[in-house]
């Protein structure tokens, strides 16, 4: 009995996929995996606004040309775009789907070849996955805004893929939220004719990254809005092969990979002059092991004010005390921590969060500490430097009652 209903079923799925199939038309169809176009509709799908400006920019634009699909998603200021190859494809043409029903579509297949049959006429489409298919109603490409490629008047230098990600990963925290200095909303690449830095500050704190493979005969700079570039961190492979391509004018930027591109808008104005506020001269100098140094922040600023969250941090002879106190609520708590130290006697104040996001976003064992006096800057930086680079954060110190 359940071996013949089995067959009914198999019989009858059948014959309403054929009946189906006979029943519809399309001017393309094209095969590929479901996990490789799950993976990338996600990325894509961060650079997608809530609200937009456009209801077409709601949708993925699907263009298939020389047996390859063509990913691209925008919020009219900046646009992702990523290439995949097909196994199977039968025409060529574009078409928009709106991303939430696309992503609803394929976040839950297995691992399995995905086909789309699609009358780009009325853009009806049709995905045929293992065991059902899919009809979506999509929109007309026609009507989907595509930017004006760099073409005159831009720089263009190479990167690789890795040294890149790392250093976009380095230095986003340091970005602010500031509506009324944009500019320091973002990371700054100042190309000079021996290096390329790549900076961002928010004015507590400043990360400073120097990459000597990267120079340019004229010297030229652009300010990277925090969201493409956090989108660029989420999408380049640590490959030390793979070559970026970077191309900017006035107002635009193009990173290009290997498999598709970014491209935005950039954040107009001048940055600050960051070299005039690295001290130079810092007589104090302090090694000490970076995860040890971050439990004690992380176990002592639960003691800290809350609107502060001031750390103390008092030097002495190859010893560093870490204190904090919340005077409305009597609470402190202080620890010790053995590092190398032969200077002066001091103490310098920091805010807490501020010191552990600086900490975390360093990677080597091993930190290195520069102060002058508790009225300066401090600089940390990591003891093993990546090659090629000169990796340097700042961090702003807080007034000390005593």
């Amino acid at each position: 009995m359940l071996r013949n209903n089995a067959r009914i079923s198999l019989s009858l799925r059948k014959y309403v996929k054929e009946t189906y199939t006979k029943a519809y038309q399309f001017t393309m169809r094209f095969t590929l995996s479901s996990s490789t176009l799950s993976g990338r509709l996600g990325a894509l799908a961060k650079v997608i606004n809530s609200k937009n400006s456009l209801s077409i920019l709601e949708s993925f634009l699907f263009e298939i040309k020389n047996g390859t699909l063509t990913l691209t998603a925008s919020d009219n200021a900046n646009m992702m775009k990523c290439n995949i190859a097909l196994s199977e494809c039968d025409g060529e043409g574009s078409f928009c789907v709106p991303n939430r029903i696309m992503l609803t579509a394929v976040k839950e297949l297995a691992e399995q070849p995905l086909t789309f049959e699609v009358d780009t006429n009325d853009n009806n489409i049709r995905m045929i996955y293992q065991n059902g298919v899919y009809r979506i109603v999509g929109q007309s490409a026609d009507d989907y805004p595509q930017p004006q490629p760099i073409t005159q008047g831009f720089t263009e230098t190479t990167i690789t893929s890795k040294t890149l990600a790392t250093n976009l990963q380095r230095t986003i925290f340091a970005t602010a939220d500031d509506e009324l200095r944009m500019i320091m909303n973002g990371v700054f690449f100042d190309l000079k004719k021996d290096c390329m830095n790549i900076v961002a500050t928010d004015g507590r704190k400043m990360v400073r990254n120097v990459i000597f493979a990267n120079k340019a005969e004229q010297p030229a700079s652009f300010i990277l809005p925090k969201k493409p570039a956090a989108l660029l961190r989420n999408v380049l492979s640590m490959d030390d092969e793979t070559i970026v391509t970077i191309k900017f004018s006035g107002e635009n930027a193009e990173f290009i990979l290997p498999d598709g591109m970014v491209s935005c808008r950039l954040i107009e104005g001048r940055f600050p002059n960051y070299a005039a506020v690295i001290p130079t001269d810092n007589p104090n100098v302090i090694t000490v092991d970076r995860r040890a140094l971050m439990g004690a922040v992380k176990r002592v600023i639960p003691f800290a004010s809350e609107s502060t969250q001031l750390i103390k941090l008092r030097m002495s002879l190859n010893n560093i005390e870490l204190s904090s106190e919340d005077v409305d609520f009597a609470t402190s708590a202080y620890e010790d921590v053995v590092c190398e130290y032969g200077g002066v006697n001091m103490s310098i104040g920091f805010r807490g969060s501020t010191l552990l996001e600086i900490l975390n976003n360093l990677e080597s064992e091993d930190v290195v500490i520069e102060l002058a006096d508790p009225s300066r800057a401090g600089v940390i930086r990591p003891c093993e430097q990546p090659e090629g680079q000169d990796v340097l954060m700042l961090i702003m110190p807080m007034l000390l009652n005593d």
